[in-house]
């Protein structure tokens, strides 16, 4: 599976985009969301110097049609409400693609994280399109457990070089002594170590925001 990381701008016409960004100090963190047939429901916490007035200008909004309070202070509140105008919640109901809880949107923008195929994936951006939700990639990678990025054979050959000092600065241990250590061969050990560097270099380089420029999530997926 892969696992994408985006950065989302919400459509100006959007009741979000314009509260988030009269009240740019103010955080909305989704932490439930559930979309209608026409509609959509969300629980969201709301944190900052201003709360009474964000949430007001929530409740004055013609996209929100419900609101009720949950918890409520001067710097945070936590309130229900339906919308007319979930985009997110229908770009993840048509892709097929759920968004991982919570969400964190300010300023008019919310960086969101997914986990599926590449086929949903790439689905789930062109409900993004279709839905006027510009987004900006983060990261995509593929999502492995840790044993299937390495054999046992590697893991073991790495855990015995970290706790012998190879790896210290200055070095505790030679390439020599960490083989003599192993009961292997000095050439099965530096090959055993390269490739498992070899793995874990291109994962970490895998794992940095923006490596390989600004192509489009479907490009990205389409890529090997």
């Amino acid at each position: 599976m892969a696992q994408a990381t985006l950065t989302l701008t919400m459509p100006e016409a959007i009741w979000i985009q314009q509260v988030s960004t009269e009240y740019p100090e103010a955080t909305f963190r989704v932490l439930a969301a559930v979309p209608g047939a026409d509609t959509g429901f969300a629980l969201v916490r709301i944190t900052g110097p201003e709360v009474p007035n964000v949430v007001d200008a929530m409740d004055d909004h013609p996209q929100i049609t419900e609101l009720s309070l949950a918890q409520w202070s001067d710097n945070e509140a936590t309130v229900h409400f339906e919308t007319t105008a979930p985009l997110l919640m229908f770009s993840s109901r048509e892709s097929g693609m759920p968004i991982e809880l919570p969400v964190e949107i300010q300023d008019g923008e919310a960086t969101i994280e997914v986990t599926g195929s590449r086929e949903r994936l790439a689905e789930l951006a062109e409900q993004l399109e279709h839905f006027g939700l510009k987004y900006r990639i983060e990261h995509v990678r593929e999502r492995l457990h840790e044993s299937q990025l390495l054999s046992e054979r590697q893991l073991e050959v790495v855990a015995a070089a970290v706790e012998e000092g190879y790896y210290d600065t200055p070095r505790r241990c030679s390439l020599t002594e960490l083989a003599g250590h192993l009961d292997i061969a000095k050439s099965t050990c530096s090959e055993t170590l390269h490739r498992a560097e070899e793995a874990i270099v291109k994962r970490f380089v895998d794992d940095l925001p923006n490596v390989g420029g600004e192509d489009s999530l479907e490009e990205q997926l389409a890529s090997p």
